[in-house]
């Protein structure tokens, strides 16, 4: 059965005219790619008008060969210039939802700030750490054991109850001090130790002007052979002059179970003495609990509230305000 070329010219015509009516109503590159592999695809409508040629007359078929390369062309071009008006119109939508109206009022976020009991531990640890130290920390639930027993507190010790301290339901303990830490990292590592141990502690004290029941301690810790009270003192003077500048400082003595001898520190400050920490030679006792030669290892040690240290360096009255959340308080500093 012979095939008439003008019935395919028809069927070319009819396919070309589809497509632009369908290309011009396409609203997206998505559907613009399903027009594409529809009408120039291999399983597209062209092919299969192209399959008839081999019932038509050979004089008409490089005719029908070329009218169908038209068409593809033709809807190829209407395929471009689709495609690049839907992209121009995908970038001005995209400008006009980023546009951002200069000529409006800004919104105001206030600057954050470092918080006084932050700024203060890392300037501590920065000083320590540039004397030589390594900067450790230890969990802030405690046993019994490394709060107390290991750092020469007997269970029937009194000084257990300076303490005042929070127990827990298991056994276990708040920390009342980061000296627990000192026991962890000398337990695992062999001498020398020189470490400063910022941490949150607790106790059970009234909370006023002075005190806290939760509490921000520094303590630094030093064990080699031929330490003495000297290195103790000049790693303080030292310490305290980077913080506060050349001041006046003394050294009272006291007690503590952990040093021996140990000794309270005051500093001159705006013409007053102000109490800053406390220290003392490593009681032997301590060392031994650690796996540490009394005879060959001696060490100092020393321990400071945060909140006392940022006290007196900004002249805070009262250290409950470091806790208040009062913008008006914290954003001096």
């Amino acid at each position: 059965m012979t095939v008439q070329s003008t019935d395919l010219e028809a069927q070319l015509d009819a396919i070309r005219q589809e497509a632009q009516q369908a290309l011009t109503a396409a609203d997206t590159l998505e559907q613009l790619e399903q027009l594409r592999v529809k009408y120039l695809g291999k399983k597209g409508p062209i092919p299969q008008v192209l399959g008839g040629m081999g019932k038509l007359d050979p004089a008409d078929r490089p005719r029908i060969g070329a009218r169908a390369n038209e068409v593809k062309d033709a809807i190829q071009q209407d395929l471009d210039r689709r495609r690049t008006d839907l992209q121009a119109a995908q970038i001005q939508a995209q400008l006009e939802a980023e546009t951002l109206d200069v000529t409006m009022p800004g919104v105001y976020t206030p600057q954050g700030r470092v918080h006084p009991v932050n700024a203060m531990t890392d300037r501590v640890v920065d000083i320590f750490v540039g004397l030589g130290y390594t900067d450790v920390e230890g969990p802030e639930m405690e046993t019994d054991y490394y709060n107390f027993e290991a750092l020469n507190f007997p269970p029937d010790h009194p000084a257990r109850d300076m303490q005042d301290t929070l127990f827990l339901p298991d056994g276990n303990l708040l920390r009342t001090h980061t000296s627990s830490v000192q026991i962890r990292y000398m337990e695992a590592n062999d001498p020398p130790v020189r470490i400063v141990m910022p941490g949150r502690c607790y106790r059970r004290d009234t909370v006023d002007a002075t005190h806290t029941a939760v509490f921000h301690q520094i303590e630094f810790l030093a064990i080699d052979e031929g330490l003495t009270f000297t290195d103790l003192k000049g790693t303080i003077r030292e310490f305290l002059t980077q913080l506060f500048g050349e001041v006046p400082i003394r050294m009272r003595p006291s007690f503590f179970p952990f040093t021996e001898p140990s000794a309270e520190v005051d500093l001159q400050w705006k013409g007053r003495w102000l109490e800053i920490m406390g220290c003392g030679m490593v009681d032997p006792n301590v060392l031994k609990s650690v796996g540490y030669d009394p005879e060959v290892y001696t060490g100092f040690a020393g321990g400071m509230g945060v909140e006392r240290l940022a006290a007196v360096l900004h002249e805070i009255d009262d250290i409950r305000r470091l806790y208040t959340s009062d913008l008006r308080f914290l954003q001096q500093f």
